[in-house]
């Protein structure tokens, strides 16, 4: 959205705001600065969990006035505080929101904010970037961008318990990587907020400890860091067990888990060090069953419901949390992980946005080596989603070596791998380059193509019929496939043809056979084999409707002499589901 005070607004969405969205903008240029004082607290009234009213006033051009107000040097330090409140809750409504926001350079507005010596204002400002940095849609590096940035936020974490509670927050969400950790550690993030672990605010003392958290995970530099802590006489690891017990939130149970889990991984922590170990060994055990849960609880939630799905991918860390799960020593976290994943990678907006932010293929791909058989078949058959046309991980699945691994899944004494392995085969295929089919066909084999063409599993038949359909579409590739493979394939669609199969699977079959009368070489396969033309006529005279026009395709395809075909060839892929 522009930031311009004077753009111009269509009248066509003037006409869906209400006067009084108008009203509220319009008090924001009254001359009486009281006035717009008032006009701001009214607004933050107004906005308050009524996400239409937000959308409106965005529409409208609040925020740039509002920012321009904030900045302002004459601008009184309430009315500042106030702008940014509002800010801050236009920030808590939709994504599209947030969006509007950093379009109108709202971060550099609120940074500057924090150099005011108000510490309302300090604290207003602080709210409503933790807001926005915790959006999805917020890039984590915007907090770097300016060196200057994060020594002021260390600096502020003494001011209150509220800066404390969001600069830890902002910290927490914004650290992902060693390079952000790097940062955080070397602008003394673990001196600064150790002691906050003991603060009276649990709030407080759960961001801190998510602080930890974040910083230490595959960290051997922090996680040896942390072991010699001292807080209050008390070492850090030591603090970490306490909040272990069982009296504790659940949530800060989790959390300390992971930060002991990390520095033992780190081997900061020694494996004979008893007081530590056997209480995280025994409250891991606890930890891992209730992560188990709550990640099938997500999986079920998320299974056949959008926006539901939506709100377990908002929730703060959450893919954070699901995708490090992938990587437990439990087996039933990992797949409960994996479960909860592919419920979620049921969203093609999903697919497109937060699972392409979080790279989850890269863990994915990581679990299918070398994982037990209930794991692989719930990770090869989210694998099947990642590798629909529109997922933006097709292409980087394909360059880490998928072909093999799938192609191998298709060999599979357990039939649910076997049509896992076919299925993303064919979802890889659909619309693919001539390369990707060259390699799909290579590495699969002849042989092992017509030996799942006659599969005992009806699913892996019906999804080797489609592998072979996507295989042969595409003029050139057409013919291509055929001028190698030709024989074989006549073979093959001959044998189902004749076969004691459903109607789906002879429409399937038919299907390919119009697709290679849609070559311009390989339809000559079809001409000069009078036993095929035989069974396409006889299957244009047959009693279901579904057969009579896959047939007619065929003949259409023949006859068509034209550059373009009447029929051209067709292709499918599919979502897979449990």
């Amino acid at each position: 959205m522009a930031c311009l005070l004077e753009t111009p607004i269509r009248m066509s969405v003037l006409s869906e705001v209400t006067a009084s969205s108008r009203h509220y903008v319009d008090r924001l240029f009254d001359p009486d600065p009281q006035k717009v004082l008032q006009g701001v607290i009214d607004m933050k009234n107004a906005v308050i969990g009524n996400n239409k009213q937000k959308a409106n006033l965005i529409v409208l051009g609040a925020v740039p006035r509002l920012l321009y107000l904030l900045q302002q040097e004459t601008s009184s330090t309430e009315l500042k505080t106030e702008c940014a409140v509002v800010l801050g809750s236009l920030a808590m409504g939709t994504e599209n929101n947030v969006k509007s926001l950093l379009d109108c350079h709202i971060i550099p507005a609120l940074l500057q904010g924090l150099l005011s010596p108000d510490l309302k204002f300090i604290e207003a400002c602080l709210r409503c970037l933790r807001t926005i940095f915790t959006s999805p849609v917020t890039p984590e590096e915007l907090l770097y961008t300016d060196a200057t940035v994060i020594p002021h936020l260390m600096a502020l974490l003494s001011r209150s318990r509220y800066t404390q509670e969001y600069i830890c927050q902002i910290f927490s969400h914004c650290c992902k990587g060693p390079d952000h950790q790097t940062i955080l550690f070397n602008h003394g993030a673990v001196q600064n907020i150790a002691h906050l672990l003991t603060s009276v605010s649990y709030k407080v003392r759960m961001q801190a400890l998510k602080c930890f958290s974040v910083l230490a995970f595959e960290n051997p530099q922090v996680s040896m860091t942390l072991v010699n802590v001292l807080v209050d006489g008390e070492l850090l690891p030591q603090i970490f067990v306490k909040m272990l017990q069982r009296d504790k939130p659940i949530e800060m149970q989790l959390t300390s888990a992971k930060c002991l889990t990390y520095m033992c991984r780190a081997g900061a922590i020694r494996t004979d060090d008893n007081c530590i170990v056997l209480k995280l060994d025994h409250d891991l055990k606890h930890a891992h069953e209730l992560r188990q849960a709550a990640f099938k609880l997500y999986a079920s939630l998320g299974a056949n419901d959008e926006d539901i799905r939506k709100k377990i991918i908002e929730t703060e860390n959450m893919m954070d949390r699901i995708v490090t799960g992938l990587s437990e020593s439990s087996v039933k976290v990992r797949l409960a992980a994996v479960r909860c994943l592919h419920s979620l990678s049921r969203s093609v907006q999903q697919l497109r946005t937060s699972f392409q932010d979080h790279a989850v293929w890269k863990p994915l791909m990581k679990v299918l080596q070398n994982a037990p058989d209930e794991i692989l078949v719930v990770a090869s058959s989210m694998l099947c989603n990642l590798l629909l046309e529109f997922s933006p991980s097709k292409e980087p699945i394909l360059e880490s070596g998928a072909v093999e691994l799938l192609c191998g899944l298709t060999q599979s004494e357990n039939p649910a791998l076997r049509v896992n392995g076919i299925w993303a085969l064919m979802n890889m295929a659909f619309q693919a380059e001539q390369k990707i089919k060259a390699d799909i066909l290579r590495s699969l084999s002849t042989e092992q193509l017509f030996r799942l063409l006659s599969d005992s599993d009806l699913n892996v038949l019906m999804k080797t019929l489609g592998l072979l359909r996507n295989l042969l579409s595409t003029r050139p590739h057409i013919d291509k496939i055929m001028s190698t493979h030709g024989k074989q394939i006549m073979q093959a669609v001959t044998l189902i043809l004749e076969g004691e199969h459903n109607i789906e699977v002879k429409e399937q079959t038919l299907c390919i056979l119009a697709n290679i009368a849609d070559g311009t070489t390989a339809k000559e396969l079809i001409m000069t084999n009078d036993d095929i033309l035989q069974k396409i006529k006889y299957y244009m005279g047959h009693s279901h409707v579904k057969l009579q026009l896959a047939a007619m395709f065929c003949i259409s395809n023949l006859v068509w002499n034209d550059e373009e075909a009447l029929f051209q060839s067709t292709e499918r892929g599919d979502w897979r589901r449990p």
